[in-house]
């Protein structure tokens, strides 16, 4: 197989114009991909079978993406319609094709080694045989008719943690299905958001797998497990009105709250002795929040003998948060005062050393880039020390050295209309704190999905081993829970991490939520979220 050809690839859709967003994106990267060549796009005849659902379910879900799913239209710079070949499976030769030889033949001819598919209605298994790797498909393209997409529906009615996206390829004859990759996706209130919302991540995650399949010519054996694509019932329909309604109500609540600048969320602070690999949340012990001094993203750091805590700092009702410092005193922290704050929202501030000097690396997503800081008086005065990823919007970044070399790993938000920092992991090599040299991982992002992607502190190193804490957001809740990945695998051609253990928000009563955590010292601190 010649490695360096580009794979050729075949689009299955409903028609040759109209289409959303999420299918523009895709069209527009594989043209712009020197990997990959966008040959045609195959209609078929009856892309939606014999779906059908009830004109009121239309309705409804047309008001609903109309109100709480709208987008702005996505603009192509590569992709041009007018110049795209087109393919009418039901018009060659005046044969119909979609379940014939003649369609096995045109692929042939095409010489495709793959079809993406787009409708619930495919390929047949004759013809997707002719196809080296197969008839490409995402769960969420199976679960619609011609004017309804029910995709989602049934995780917000069964209140699921939230909603699987499966990427997968069909072979044809009895080949089982095949996984190609799976990410889970924190539940938004709305069906018709959350899967326009998913339909933006698979963007992602479907290039990279491409990129995947272009290096390696290779698909991947396990099984796909698919669930129901049977629309909601009647009954369905009717619970799922009633939580949007409290959903919309209690958003406007909430609404009215921050215009009347209170009611931000309360986030509190527990420590304790420990490490990352043995550390019990339940016995840990209460630094609470008062209402002009918040606390969250808490990051320790030794200094000259003694313990000083940096942290995310507001008052109830602020619009942005500044980077404030404390110092404990036994279990108790001593506020010192604020050690930056800027015209924009802080967070997240990383502190390390290396050699002589003192860096910090908050978050500064608002800012459009990357920033460190260096410290010129400990801990109050820092200077801007280098900056990386112009014009991106990047989020809960660290800095590790292993093997010799230093990591980079950020939370960037690969959007067109739903920017999000929790979904999407990426990984740079580069040159240390001056950020001159950054490479990029070559699967990027190497992790996708909002239950395992986010960054929730700083990375360790214990016994030979690398922990990297993780947020878990699930059930409709930001910061829901916290991860403790365990690296296997880093290089720039590969990463491969697992997940050993997850905190929930039961350790102690009240709480809601916790989702970041950090050690130093043989103390640990860990931040959570109250549920007033």
């Amino acid at each position: 197989m010649d490695m360096t050809r580009p794979l050729r690839i075949g689009i299955l859709a409903g028609h040759k114009d109209g289409f959303e967003n999420w299918e523009l994106m895709v069209f527009d990267r594989i043209v712009a991909d020197p990997r990959f060549k966008l040959v045609t796009l195959l209609v078929h005849p009856s892309a939606f079978g014999n779906r059908k659902t009830s004109s009121l379910f239309a309705l409804g879900a047309r008001l609903e993406g109309k109100f709480l799913a709208r987008q702005p239209a996505y603009t192509p710079k590569h992709f041009d319609a007018g110049r795209q070949r087109v393919d009418y499976l039901e018009a060659i030769n005046g044969r119909d094709t979609a379940d014939g030889s003649v369609a096995s033949a045109l692929l042939k001819r095409l010489d495709l080694d793959l079809v993406i598919r787009t409708t619930p209605e495919g390929l047949s298994d004759d013809a997707i045989r002719t196809l080296p790797f197969g008839e490409w498909a995402f769960n969420f393209s199976d679960q619609r008719s011609e004017h309804v997409d029910w995709f989602s529906y049934g995780s917000i009615i069964a209140n699921a943690p939230t909603t699987e996206l499966v990427l997968y390829a069909k072979r044809g004859g009895e080949t089982p299905i095949a996984e190609i990759a799976t990410s889970s996706f924190n539940i938004k209130f709305s069906a018709a958001r959350n899967a326009a919302f998913v339909r933006e991540r698979g963007v992602t995650l479907l290039m990279r797998e491409l990129a995947r399949l272009a290096d390696t010519r290779k698909l991947g054996s396990s099984v796909a497990r698919l669930g129901p694509t049977s629309a909601p019932s009647s009954g369905d329909l009717i619970r799922y009105a009633g939580a949007l309604s409290g959903y919309l109500s209690a958003k406007t609540l909430k609404a009215l709250k921050t215009k009347l600048r209170f009611g931000s969320s309360i986030w509190t602070l527990y420590t304790g002795r420990g490490r990352i690999d043995d550390f019990d949340p339940t016995q840990a012990i209460e630094i609470p929040p008062t209402k002009g001094d918040i606390k969250a993203d808490p990051f320790l750091f030794q200094h000259d003998g003694e313990c000083y805590l940096f942290y995310e700092a507001y008052a109830d009702g602020d619009r942005k948060a500044h980077i404030a410092v404390g110092r404990f005193n036994g279990d108790k922290v001593e506020r010192i005062g604020v050690a930056l704050d800027r015209p924009h929202h802080l967070s997240y501030p990383f502190v390390f050393r290396e050699g002589d000097d003192i860096f910090m690396m908050p978050e500064t997503h608002q800012s459009g880039r990357l920033e460190i800081w260096r410290c010129t008086e400990f801990p109050l005065k820092w200077e801007l020390y280098s900056t990386a990823l112009e014009g991106q919007s990047a989020a809960d970044s660290i800095l590790m050295r292993y093997d010799g070399k230093w990591w980079l790993f950020t939370n960037l938000s690969d959007h067109h209309a739903y920017e999000d920092h929790c979904s999407e992991l990426y990984i740079f090599e580069v040159d240390g704190p001056e950020l001159k040299r950054v490479v990029p991982h070559k699967r990027n992002p190497v992790v996708i999905g909002s239950t395992v992607a986010r960054n929730a502190g700083r990375i360790f190193e214990r016994d030979g081993k690398i922990y990297r804490p993780s947020q878990r957001n699930a059930y409709g809740i930001y910061g829901y829970g916290l991860n403790i990945m365990e690296i296997e695998e880093l290089t720039l051609d590969d990463y491969k991490e697992r997940c050993i253990r997850t905190i929930k928000p039961d350790f102690k009563t009240g709480l809601l939520g916790c989702h970041h955590f950090d050690a130093a010292g043989g103390r640990y601190i860990m931040d959570a979220r109250l549920s007033i």
